[in-house]
């Protein structure tokens, strides 16, 4: 596969319901030999300009932090099907409030401990169960964002390649974090609870990344325009953020192609039923 040598890196940081209140969230940047440019913020209240934005550039990778699969265990109980897009394509032709009332109905009468399962790449990375719909949703996000990856004919590495020069790979922001500030919470969609000390923990967050540490862990230095830098600070809900550090990991992952390392660093004996998070 040919690769633009400066090609578009999106960092993308998603949500189930976009709304002006709450956009998605999108980072661009190109990478310069070892220097990550991160130059320009997208905001989308809804998916049709969501959708149509991806479609504009022929060429990109673009790191979403959603779940691009779901759980083995529930896809075989289920008999949703042998392949991902199979499965996918099945929930996409689902409403959203039938995917949740499926996963009500499976949780019901399952031991506690057994009603949300887990991904391989989930336990690896502390990430939380793609089948959960309450508390933070990311098994709204994935039934709103890998049907549509799917029906726009992306390449979804590690599920479902195909020759599309536009390539999704699914990423989880809060290992940035995590290596910034540990387990520190630096954000909040409740106005209530956003604090002065967030707001100097993103500040910290940005001077990090900006730093030798980032370089270090990953071999790249990170430029962040100061308007750019200033929405990430001022930003309470974290979203802008998120898409930065989205960015990064998608960035790591498209190096280590260029650096010879086959399929972006997703190992290749991975579930590709489930999915991967790249950038462990």
């Amino acid at each position: 596969m040919g690769l633009e040598l400066h090609m578009k890196i999106y960092g993308i940081d998603f949500t189930s319901a976009p709304s002006k209140s709450k956009p998605i969230t999108c980072a661009e940047a190109w990478q310069e030999a070892d220097i990550l440019h991160i130059e320009k913020f997208y905001r989308f209240a809804n998916f049709p300009d969501f959708m149509d934005f991806l479609q504009q550039s022929p060429v990109w990778i673009a790191g979403v932090d959603f779940p691009l699969g779901q759980p083995r265990k529930l896809i075989e109980n289920l008999q949703w099907g042998k392949t991902w897009a199979e499965y996918v394509d099945r929930i996409g032709k689902m409403t959203k409030q039938e995917f949740v009332e499926v996963l009500n109905l499976y949780r019901q009468d399952r031991a506690i401990g057994d009603r949300e399962h887990l991904r391989q790449t989930d336990r690896l990375t502390g990430a939380i169960s793609p089948m959960k719909v309450y508390g933070v949703p990311v098994g709204k996000m994935f039934f709103e964002g890998a049907p549509r990856m799917l029906k726009a004919g992306f390449s979804i590495l590690p599920c479902h390649p195909t020759d599309d020069p536009r390539i999704v790979i699914e990423i989880y922001p809060a290992l940035v974090a995590r290596f910034l500030i540990g387990k520190q919470s630096y954000k909040s969609d409740n106005k209530q609870k956003q604090t002065l000390v967030m707001q100097s923990l993103r500040q910290d967050m940005i001077r990090l990344l900006r730093s030798q540490i980032s370089k270090t862990k990953y071999s790249l230095d990170i430029a962040i325009n100061n308007q750019l830098a200033l929405d990430c600070i001022d930003d309470a809900s974290g979203d802008t953020l998120d898409a930065v550090m989205a960015t990064i990991q998608a960035a790591k992952a498209y190096r280590q192609l260029n650096l010879g390392i086959p399929d972006f660093g997703i190992p290749e004996g991975c579930d590709r039923l489930e999915g991967w998070i790249c950038a462990l």
